[in-house]
């Protein structure tokens, strides 16, 4: 426990250094405040650059606080995995790489105890980061809209951050396993697009799908219902976390004494 958390303050430390702990909740934050301010000034926006005859007026419907919420789901389903993928793809690769891990490993330190304090320091970094974009989202949501029901919110938060810790989780996994970042990038992005796609075409059979959950969110915000697979989906995505996690450290070991 002691190794776990000094390892643990070490990735905190990198974090603090290479400027993640800056930057990337900065990223979240502006894409939490693009969608709800652009819905709000689009009609300015267009009639201001839009090059139209004087005497044009712009009607353009309001959106809905639901629309531009789940509007921003959307913004964190694309830009939010490429940040992550790209931001922590180096999380292990980039030390297997510099020879940095095998520092590491060459002292009492358990593989175990290694891939946990990275998975935990990067999971902590991305709910701070998300849920500031969240919250700026929320916030002017209700300053310049109608606002949304604090209940759907949070279910919405919580069930979209368990999709975006799977994919971090999967990050982890591919980097554990190459030496190669970029090639970390890929592979989680590439799962994550074949997820949101079969379970989108497939919705039936994939019912249950941590892919689905970005779509359960949507259906949260929008109708401010639980959908009936949510549950499932949710127990699948967190026993798939696990699995994940599980055989990490045994993978990870192989490769190096390999």
């Amino acid at each position: 426990m002691k190794t776990g958390w000094v390892l643990f303050r070490k990735e905190w430390l990198e974090l603090t250094r290479n400027y993640k702990l800056i930057w990337m909740p900065i990223v979240f934050i502006l894409l939490g405040l693009t969608e709800p301010l652009t819905a709000y000034y689009l009609p300015d926006i267009l009639q201001s650059v839009g090059d139209l005859p004087e005497g044009t007026v712009i009607e353009i419907p309001t959106p809905s606080s639901e629309e531009v919420f789940v509007s921003t789901i959307s913004q964190f389903n694309t830009f939010g995995i490429l940040l992550i993928a790209f931001g922590f793809m180096g999380v292990i690769a980039g030390e297997r790489k510099s020879g940095n891990a095998v520092m590491v490993l060459v002292k009492p330190v358990s593989y175990v105890a290694y891939i946990y304090s990275k998975w935990f320091a990067v999971v902590v970094l991305v709910w701070i980061s998300y849920g500031l974009g969240m919250i700026s989202s929320w916030y002017y949501i209700h300053l310049l809209f109608y606002g949304i029901s604090f209940t759907a919110f949070m279910e919405g938060f919580l069930v979209y951050g368990l999709w975006l810790t799977f994919i971090l989780t999967v990050v982890v996994f591919f980097s554990s396993l190459v030496k190669i970042p970029g090639i970390a990038a890929f592979f989680t992005i590439s799962l994550s697009i074949f997820l949101t796609v079969v379970s989108g075409y497939l919705r039936e059979r994939f019912k249950w799908s941590p892919g689905q959950l970005s779509n359960y969110v949507n259906e949260i915000i929008l109708h401010n219902t639980w959908p009936d697979h949510l549950t499932g989906s949710i127990v699948l995505t967190i026993l798939l976390s696990l699995s994940i996690l599980f055989i990490t450290p045994y993978l990870f070991r192989r490769k190096e004494l390999s």
